[in-house]
């Protein structure tokens, strides 16, 4: 089987999100590299995402960029937003629908507790690779 293209994936609803979700699971961010600009109403994280969909036996990481549109506000929990290089494992994202449609919450849930809660007016999601990847000699784990 040919090795998978890079991805360039669009979120408008919450099944869409949950494969976003799939695809990002255990990438890595540093602090710094999450950016909120409160005038452009974006967030974006860039990330050394985990090919859970390239095969082969050794695992492969791939630079990407993950921006979320028409976002009114983001707070975060347990993120020390001053250690700029410390780095943050992505477990999930999941969204929690307003009272009015299609305005909800995202929530971005990280290894160690931390996580961020990004209210937006709908979801407007782009995930895209970013490079080439390369070959890393550790595959993410998780405790049953």
């Amino acid at each position: 089987m040919a090795d998978p293209k890079p991805l360039r994936l669009l979120a408008h609803d919450a099944e869409d999100l949950g494969v976003l979700s799939a695809a990002l699971q255990d990438a890595v961010a540093k602090i710094g590299d999450i950016r909120w600009d409160a005038q452009a109403r974006t967030l974006t994280i860039a990330c050394n995402r985990f090919r859970w969909e390239a095969e082969g036996k050794k695992g492969e990481r791939v630079r990407s960029a993950l921006q979320f549109g028409d976002v009114a506000g983001v707070q975060a929990r347990n993120l020390r937003r001053d250690a700029k290089g410390a780095i943050v494992s992505l477990m999930s994202i999941g969204f929690e629908p307003a009272e009015e449609a299609p305005a909800g919450l995202v929530v971005l849930t990280f290894s160690g507790g931390g996580d961020m809660r990004v209210s937006v007016d709908c979801l407007d999601v782009a995930l895209a690779d970013v490079s080439d990847p390369w070959t890393t000699p550790r595959t993410p784990g998780h405790a049953d």
